[in-house]
């Protein structure tokens, strides 16, 4: 009876959204407080109406507290206390709307309203230190409101992808935890929302009303409470307790992701609005909004079908496959993000959109079935190396649970650190560094997501420094050899490729041998330059064999194809000696002149003959 109570949300959330956008104190309110401008936030072109999270709230609470009257069942506590942090967000975002708070005030309402449910009941239970749990309780939801009221940059986008998630965890609800305040909240959330969706999702119109940030931070609150009480409030240990809400909510936090390094590297407030979310990336890159937020909300359905299949089947080595599935299909979508960000889709395969966008980056691909075959194998090496035969049945079932942590750690700090971002062949030490970071840190978030959610017992911990020695040693041997086959590829290219001799050994001859290194079939063979403290040296690995009066000399010893000059501004004499020699010899000389026009700091390069 309760759940079925819960369904009063929907005709609520739209009643109260219909008489708003009707009556005579909608319409003062549109002339002078809640309505947001056209801005760079939106490609909205009319002034629309903040009020939809009137709506949603008001369904909300409807929901919840028609189930909470008709019965009696575990958890009611908490569950109010849920609804009391989002009347909190509420009133703060709907302040917001008309005032528009300092960002310190908002954050001090998130965490003011996370601090309440926590209060009440909420917790963390996959935790045993109850510091560490309500510091991760905390984090979580206030991460997770910040994360639906960026999300809110177009029509639809917020409310689809809130009511897909809700709708996840109340199958969830029925089918794995059988909780009744999961299933009330749920439904609730869901139902409200979509009271709210034919409102502002109207393909082909704009839309009548946007929910503000008085809707976006309670959708973004209420689901980060029901990912703390749908899996992280069981006390119980498996992969799929851990990554549910994770993957549930995966589109959010990757937008959040995303958007917030985008800024920090620009030195642009996280919170301040603009048009560097995955949805407005997709719009660039040639899809209509409407497509866009459908393209978002299928990938988050098939994510959130993917957690609930963790859940029902409980079997690591399908969670093994599923984290492989997850991560091919999260890297080569924010890998395409970025791409289209950068303007840059090199190696990526032509032909249908769809599949550029989410399967076939090649080396992107290649990269993560590679790094998936190379964690497995350090951490079951380190495991196999450091206990008796196969182990004790507990020290498989903790082998069990950690190897897919493991792997959604490592995926992790790999995608933060750029590491699917790379091109390779031209790795050095950054990368290097990159790699050694993205191990350590991922080693140590999983060893502890490990210790606190099982008594490793017998598991000697050993294996978790080992593992991290060994996956140093793979994944750096495996992309550092891509640069090693390049480099010799390009060295055997050389060979029978075009020999070339530069006179000058100044700035722009040093930068015209590093733009020929890598140029294909290209080989500088030496140097001629009139400084004699360079005569008979190395410079970039290229010898110097002496002065321009030393060119025929020069030009027996290299047998060089072409001859550069790059300081056609020397005296006359010293060049003609330099074109004699050449003819002489049978030899094409070409003069590279390099202009810098310091104003618009623009650099110019041309060869003549």
């Amino acid at each position: 009876m309760s759940a079925a109570a819960a369904l009063i949300a929907l005709p609520i959330s739209a009643i109260v959204i219909w008489a708003l956008l009707r009556s005579p104190l909608a319409h003062r309110l549109i002339t002078h407080r809640l309505v947001s401008q056209p801005s760079g936030e939106r490609w909205s072109e009319h002034a629309t109406p903040t009020f939809g999270g009137v709506g949603i709230f008001a369904g909300l609470a409807a929901g919840i507290l028609a189930a909470t009257a008709v019965g009696d069942f575990h958890g009611r506590e908490e569950l109010l206390g849920i609804l009391a942090g989002a009347t909190v967000l509420f009133l703060a975002g709907l302040i917001d709307d008309v005032y528009s708070l300092p960002a310190v005030v908002k954050l001090g309402a998130q965490f003011g309203a996370a601090a309440i449910a926590l209060v009440m009941g909420l917790s963390v239970e996959i935790v045993a230190s109850n510091v560490l749990a309500a510091a991760l309780g905390l984090l979580w939801l206030v991460g997770m409101t910040n994360a639906f009221n960026l999300l809110d940059n177009m029509d639809g986008l917020a409310g689809s992808l809130a009511v897909i998630a809700a709708t996840f965890f109340a199958i969830d609800a029925v089918t794995v935890h059988e909780e009744r305040l999961l299933l009330v909240l749920s439904l609730s959330l869901a139902l409200a929302t979509l009271g709210f969706l034919p409102f502002n999702f109207r393909p082909g119109r704009p839309a009548a009303v946007f929910m503000g940030d008085s809707g976006s931070q309670v959708l973004g609150f209420t689901l980060g409470g029901l990912g703390l009480a749908t899996s992280w409030k069981v006390a119980e240990t498996t992969v799929a307790t851990l990554v549910l809400p994770l993957l549930v909510l995966a589109i959010p936090i990757l937008d959040t992701g995303l958007v917030a390094i985008t800024r920090i590297v620009e030195g642009r407030p996280i919170h301040q609005g603009g048009k560097d979310h995955s949805s407005h990336r997709l719009v660039r890159g040639g899809l209509t909004e409407h497509s866009a937020v459908v393209l978002l909300a299928a990938i988050a359905a098939g994510l959130g079908a993917t957690s609930l299949a963790y859940s029902v089947l409980g079997d690591y080595r399908i969670t093994l496959v599923g984290v492989l599935v997850t991560f091919v299909l999260l890297v080569q979508f924010a890998g395409f993000l970025v791409d289209l960000e950068r303007e840059d889709e090199e190696e990526v395969v032509r032909g249908g959109w769809m599949l550029r966008t989410i399967v076939l980056h090649r080396r992107r691909l290649l990269e993560v079935l590679v790094d998936f075959a190379l964690i497995s194998l350090a951490f079951t090496l380190s495991y196999l190396l450091l206990v008796k035969g196969t182990g004790t049945p507990y020290e498989r079932h903790v082998f069990g649970v950690a190897l897919p942590l493991i792997l959604i750690t490592r995926y992790l700090a790999f995608i933060v650190l750029g590491l699917y971002q790379g091109i390779w062949r031209y790795a050095g030490s950054r990368e290097a560094a990159s790699i050694v970071v993205g191990v350590t840190v991922s080693e140590a978030v999983a060893f502890g997501l490990v210790a606190a959610t099982v008594h490793l017992g017998d598991f000697p911990a050993t294996v978790f420094l080992l593992d991290a020695l060994l996956c140093m040693v793979f994944i750096g041997a495996s992309r550092f050899a891509e640069r090693a086959i390049y480099r010799a590829r390009t060295t055997l290219a050389d060979r029978a490729g075009r020999r070339t001799l530069i006179v000058g050994a100044g700035r722009s001859g040093r930068s015209l041998v590093r733009e020929l290194r890598e140029t294909p079939g290209e080989k500088v063979v030496g140097f001629v330059d009139d400084d004699p403290r360079l005569h008979r040296r190395r410079l970039l690995g290229v010898s110097v064999y002496g002065g321009t009066r030393d060119i025929e000399r020069a030009i027996a010893a290299a047998q060089p194809d072409t001859v550069l000059v790059t300081i056609p501004n020397a005296p006359a004499d010293r060049l003609d000696a330099i074109v004699r020699a050449c003819e002489a010899a049978g030899v094409p000389c070409r003069f590279v002149r390099r202009e810098t026009d310091l104003d618009p700091l623009v650099v110019l390069g041309a060869v003549h003959e």
